[in-house]
């Protein structure tokens, strides 16, 4: 994960404030309500159930240690790209990481589900603008040529991802990714944007995921 240059840096006073959130999210054993959600749940419920469901599991394997993990270094984050069924947790991908840090939140976990989506997608063209004029300053234009968007994933307060569109296809399309990525990653270390950025994802422009790695 990358913390932002312009809001101040990501490290202590971040993970304290994170594990604080959690502490005082616990509840202090009233009755909680059922752990699965209704099939007919709106898509944040929905999302928010299975990620709870899946920090319980990951409580009961791990123990205490798990919360700093899993929230602090961005463990139910990173889980969120890969958790099934796709159809629930992309659905709203901010409540399901959500549900997953309350989920590791000791014997007796905080379970409230949020009042609204949480997942907001952001187009940024000005972080589009500007990378392609750090790439044709330092000799990435090939690696930049097939960006055509950025799209900031706002998931759970300042947090989010950096989802870029390439242009790209045949055969060498996800090498082409790869590479648009590593440009990326490589610019963003000097250059951050708001907030708390965990992940880059590469997708094409029919919206397949051809790439992730860690910001």
């Amino acid at each position: 994960m990358r913390s932002t240059g312009r809001t101040g840096g990501h490290g202590s006073a971040w993970a304290l404030a994170a594990l604080a959130l959690l502490a005082v999210s616990r509840d202090t054993g009233t009755r909680r309500p059922p752990a699965v959600s209704p099939p007919t749940a709106p898509a944040h419920v929905a999302a928010y159930g299975d990620g709870w469901q899946t920090g319980r599991r990951l409580y009961a394997d791990g123990g205490k240690g798990t919360a700093v993990r899993e929230v602090v270094w961005g463990g139910c984050v990173r889980r969120s790209l890969t958790a099934r069924p796709r159809e629930v947790v992309d659905r709203d991908r901010g409540a399901w990481v959500l549900g997953c840090r309350h989920g590791v939140g000791g014997e007796h976990p905080y379970r409230r589900p949020p009042g609204h989506a949480l997942t907001r997608r952001e187009t940024d063209p000005g972080l589009l603008e500007r990378f392609r004029t750090w790439a044709g300053k330092n000799g990435r234009e090939r690696s930049a040529a097939t960006l055509t968007r950025v799209v900031l994933v706002h998931l759970v307060g300042s947090e989010y991802d950096v989802e870029l569109t390439a242009d790209a296809d045949g055969a060498g399309r996800r090498a082409d990714a790869e590479r648009l990525a590593g440009a990326f990653a490589d610019w963003w270390d000097g250059d951050d944007g708001d907030g708390a950025a965990w992940n880059l994802l590469v997708r094409s422009a029919d919206g397949d995921r051809l790439t992730v790695r860690d910001l």
